[in-house]
């Protein structure tokens, strides 16, 4: 018999879904409990009196459907309600501001202007290099201040000096007639460009003879990086000409470039084929329709599947902080960070793929009295083998982004250069990285693709 429609009503103005579980529809009933108490849930936690409305609109929608026949009220109106109020939410939880992004067009248009010109070649040319220490602050018995490389003699005088002191750099055996470039190297390794006498930078150039003299400041932050009451201590004065050779190279920055792109190939590589070999035996362990029939492997199961999702639950980015702290910088971190995420992630894929096969071969070897190993040798492997295959490059693939990004937290890879350029404001070897990355993900996704394609 049919229950009359005003009781379940009052039933579910009373607690939401309540009419609808009595009426004989549970699942529809705790969907509805569900909406109801999530959109609550959320006004309260927000605090915003203006969304108290959508929570009461749902309660008198339930109460609709509670009323109605067994068909129940339209789902629409309840559906635009709740996921109204999860974007508009979500709009203000997350501070959008679209008017941002026109605040500040003068120093987008300033970046803009760097990421076109991409630091990735530049001409060739010949590097002329020599250097002078000088003690800063003076101490007893000072050194001289002179040397002889790469045919170039160095002198400064006086042989020590203190912080905005002025002091003479000469120069024999340059290049004659050649722009000179000065720089600074304090005492921990820190470069900066020498200035004049005023706050002008230095333009010098060598006279006809290949001789130089140039008068300027020991700067005045030569002894902040060190600290005030460091002991005296030698600085270098690094003189540089360049000459152009003809044609292109990669230059300093396309170098860092090219050496951190092939940090990040050689990472996915590593990483995918170590974290295959050792997923592989783990994805049986996974596997349901293997592990199932005994309470042993059924525990076994559960166990091995608990830690696979705990792993993956953990972003690749979490392991590379972990593992820069145990093993240092670099890409070693990096690597055992992404095997850790791979090993979890394709042990998962593995196993959906083993429990997705034609149990006929299993039922067939555990019929004839076969071991687990050789329902897995015969009946199992020749199924997984091509699916495996495709998930593997797929992971590669994947491997390759989540390389760029590791070294963001030091795990080595172009992420790890891309990091620093950023920090320093070198938007222009920003965009040379940007160019190589995209470049092998392309050259990636289609090789990838192709080889997918042949495997099917």
């Amino acid at each position: 018999m049919t229950r009359p429609a005003w009781p379940l009503g009052a039933l579910s103005l009373f607690l939401p879904g309540l009419g609808q579980a009595l009426r004989g529809s549970l699942p529809r009933g705790l969907a509805v409990f569900a909406a109801v108490a999530s959109t609550l849930a959320v006004t309260v936690w927000y605090r915003q009196p203006v969304w108290y409305l959508v929570p009461m609109l749902l309660w008198l929608w339930n109460v609709w459907d509670a009323c109605s026949p067994s068909a129940g009220a339209p789902l629409l109106p309840a559906a635009l309600l709740w996921l109204g109020m999860a974007y508009g939410i979500g709009w203000q939880v997350t501070e959008i501001d679209p008017g941002a992004l026109f605040r500040n067009t003068e120093r987008g248009a300033q970046i803009v202007r760097l990421l076109v010109k991409p630091d990735l070649i530049a001409p060739r040319q010949e590097v002329l290099e020599a250097t002078v220490r000088i003690l800063i602050p003076c101490g007893p018995n000072p050194p001289r201040a002179a040397n002889t490389e790469n045919g170039v003699t160095l002198a400064i005088s006086p042989d020590c000096a203190g912080v905005n002191e002025m002091i003479v750099l000469t120069a024999e055996g340059l290049w004659p007639d050649y722009p000179v470039e000065l720089i600074w190297r304090s005492a921990i390794g820190s470069y900066r460009q020498l200035g004049g006498t005023g706050n002008e930078l230095l333009v010098l150039q060598s006279d006809s003879g290949g001789r130089l003299s140039a008068v300027f400041a020991v700067p005045s932050n030569a002894l902040i990086e060190a600290g005030i009451d460091a002991a005296p201590d030698r600085h270098m004065v690094v003189l540089t000409q360049r000459r152009p050779l003809g044609g292109y190279t990669f230059s300093r920055n396309g170098a860092f470039v090219v050496q951190g792109i092939y940090e990040t190939l050689a990472l996915a590589l590593l990483t995918t084929v170590l974290g295959a070999a050792l997923a592989l035996p783990i994805s049986f362990l996974a596997a349901h329709n293997l592990m199932g029939g005994h309470p042993l492997t059924v525990g076994i199961y559960y166990l091995v599947r608990t830690l696979l999702n705990l792993l993956r639950s953990i972003e690749s980015l979490i392991f590379g902080i972990i593992f820069v702290i145990i093993v240092g910088l670099g890409p070693f971190a990096g690597m055992l960070a992404l095997t850790l995420h791979t090993i979890a992630a394709l042990g998962k894929l593995y196993s959906e793929v083993i429990e997705g096969i034609d149990p006929g071969p299993i039922e067939a070897i555990r019929a004839t009295g076969g071991t687990w190993a050789q329902v897995v040798r015969y009946a199992v492997v020749p199924q997984i083998v091509p699916p495996f295959i495709g998930l593997t490059i797929y992971r590669w693939d994947i491997n390759v982004r989540s390389s760029t990004i590791i070294g963001f937290v030091g795990g080595g890879g172009i992420g790890f250069f891309l990091f620093q350029w950023i920090n320093l404001g070198d938007y222009r070897a920003v965009s040379a990285a940007f160019i190589a990355i995209a470049v092998v993900v392309f050259l990636m996704d289609f090789f990838s693709a192709r080889l997918r394609e042949r495997l099917q």
